[in-house]
């Protein structure tokens, strides 16, 4: 189980690292790449098909301003994409509309702005559909998330 991590620029480094945790956090193996659909189209579209030769199963793409790679990814695959919209001006909502709103019958799944976390577990989700043991490890993640909310907020708070 493979899960490419796309994303256009180094500065959103930082932000898709919410994704690769997530994914380490399954041990599901993934690869970043940086490559711009604008100023690097070639070598975007040699990345899919090597990808898609090395058998990877999801992948998530980020990018801010006009948000162009996970739609221009979508339109090249079937592997289903992931689309994080990356705040880099307008406070992300520029990128968020531009991903969420694809041509009909070109998706891209979309998370919150600069989530990229939700997108690795988004990612997880789907791999459980195949993969009993990621599913397993999914429902004790969700079983511990439960015990430690408790834990943590189950006292109530002092204002």
């Amino acid at each position: 189980m493979k899960v490419a991590i796309f994303f256009g620029s180094k500065s959103d480094v930082d932000t898709m690292r919410g994704a690769a945790k997530a994914l380490k956090e399954f041990n599901v193996e993934y690869k970043a790449f940086v490559l711009s659909a604008h100023r690097v189209p070639e070598k975007l579209d040699e990345t899919i098909k090597q990808i898609e030769s090395e058998g990877y199963e999801v992948i998530i793409a980020g990018a801010g301003l006009a948000a162009h790679l996970p739609g221009v990814i979508a339109s090249k695959t079937v592997i289903p994409v992931i689309g994080v919209p990356v705040n880099a001006a307008l406070n992300g909502l520029d990128a968020l509309f531009s991903i969420v709103q694809m041509p009909k019958s070109i998706p891209v799944a979309t998370v919150g702005i600069n989530n990229s976390y939700n997108a690795g577990m988004l990612a997880v989700q789907m791999l459980s559909l195949k993969y009993p043991e990621i599913k397993e490890k999914l429902i004790k993640f969700r079983e511990e998330m439960k015990v430690k909310f408790i834990k943590e907020n189950g006292e109530g708070v002092e204002l």
